[in-house]
This record gives structure tokens, C-alpha cells and sequence, in this order.
């Protein structure tokens, strides 16, 4: 990962080196408010890509599903929480990168490259404690390079395609373990419905209170906030 963030510093540091002040080395404010504006631009993409807003939001979504409510939570309520989840679960990280990144090249002592390359740090080390081996060898076979020595030499852009895959593969592992016991409630409902001979009322209109009634009484939102963020801890 070394070798391509100290490209990526390079180049930045090229782009922005003529608009930084001279007096101490730090950033002139048209800078600071540039990459801010930049940042805000990417925010939702990193957001996707680099944090565990994509499992996390993924899981709720198959949750949802597996209720029967196609519309109930809606969307922007699930992004909400998930966001706020996320934030939640990346704010050691975050505040690290503010410590080591965000602040030295606001005061001047790190130049942008060097800050990016800072920033990258704990967010790869992230990351990597989330990704399987297996994800990594498959980007690592798809880009044509050989496997890394050690984790610490992967590079970013490798990194953090086989980050998605594993989140993605824990948030359908999760899924599939939401779904049973509500198959189970829709099996017993529409076995019952034919013994009964009433094979025109829809089973989802009789299971449906029946899963709403199991996922309150089993805590269902406070079990899976709790798997979430345990899940990275």
C-alpha cells in the first residue's frame, strides 16, 4: 500500500503544492475550503467503499424483506440509522485520522501527500482486520499481480474491492440467518391456510402479524444493532 499512496501523495502534492502559504508551511484557505468541497463530492462513495455502511446497511434491508415490509422502514430511515451505525462504529478510526492527518497538515507540518498517506493508515489497517485472505488472493488474481508478502503490502486499489466482497459476503451470511425463522412462519401459516381448505386468503396477510409479533418479542432491532457493531469489534 506504500508504494501507491506515495504516488498518489506526489501527484496530489504537485496539484496542490502552489497554494499553499509560505509563512509555516500551512494550507491558505482557499486550499482547506478546495479539498472540502472535494471530500463532500466523494463523501458517499468512500462512505460505500471504505466503511461498514454497506454491510451494515445491506443486513437491514434483508431484514426488512424477510418481514414482509416491502416499504416499512423506508429507505431514507434505514440509510439513517445505518449512517449514524457507522459512525458509530468508525469513530476511533476517524478520530485517528483527524490525529495524525487532518490536524498536522492543518498546522502546516504535513504536506497534502503525506496527509493522505497518514489518513490511509488506519483506515487500511480497518480494513484488513475485515477482510478475508481469500478476498484479497481473488482482486490479486483478477489485477494480474502476485500475492502480497504480508497484509501491510497490499495496495489500496486492491484492498478495497476484497473489503466490499467480505462485507458483502458477511451481510448475506447474516441475511440468510434473518430469513429462516420467518420461512418457518410463512411454511406453518400457508400449511394451516390449506388444511383449512381457505386457499384464497393470502398466507403474507396472516404470517406477516405473526413475524411483526416475533421480531418484537425477540428484540429484533436491539439483536441485530448489537451482532452489527459487534461484528467489528
Amino acid at each position: 500500500m506504500d508504494d501507491t499512496t506515495d504516488d498518489l501523495g506526489g501527484i496530489l502534492d504537485g496539484l496542490l503544492g502552489s497554494g499553499t502559504a509560505a509563512a509555516g508551511g500551512e494550507p491558505s484557505t482557499s486550499v482547506v475550503v478546495l479539498i472540502g468541497i472535494t471530500l463532500l463530492s466523494v463523501a458517499p462513495a468512500l462512505m460505500l467503499m471504505m466503511t461498514s455502511f454497506t454491510k451494515i446497511f445491506v443486513v437491514l434491508s434483508m431484514t426488512r424483506n424477510a418481514l414482509g415490509l416491502n416499504t416499512m422502514p423506508p429507505n431514507q430511515v434505514l440509510a439513517g440509522l445505518t449512517l449514524f451505525l457507522s459512525l458509530f462504529i468508525m469513530w476511533p478510526v476517524l478520530t485517528e485520522v483527524n490525529t495524525v492527518a487532518v490536524q498536522p497538515y492543518l498546522d502546516g507540518s504535513l504536506t497534502f501527500g503525506q496527509a493522505v498517506d497518514a489518513a490511509l493508515q488506519p483506515l487500511g489497517a480497518f480494513m484488513l482486520s475485515h477482510t478475508r485472505e481469500e478476498d484479497l488472493a481473488l482482486m490479486s488474481r483478477a489485477g494480474g499481480v502476485p500475492n502480497p508478502a504480508n497484509p501491510s503490502e497490499v495496495p489500496i486499489q486492491t484492498l478495497v474491492p476484497a473489503f466490499m466482497i467480505s462485507e458483502l459476503r458477511a451481510a448475506f451470511i447474516i441475511g440468510f440467518v434473518i430469513f429462516v425463522p420467518f420461512l418457518v412462519i410463512d411454511l406453518v401459516v400457508s400449511a394451516s391456510l390449506m388444511a383449512m381448505g381457505m386457499m384464497m386468503l393470502p398466507p403474507v396477510m396472516v404470517s406477516l402479524p405473526f413475524k411483526i409479533l416475533l421480531f418484537v418479542l425477540v428484540d429484533g432491532w436491539g439483536l441485530l444493532v448489537t451482532n452489527l457493531v459487534g461484528s467489528y469489534t
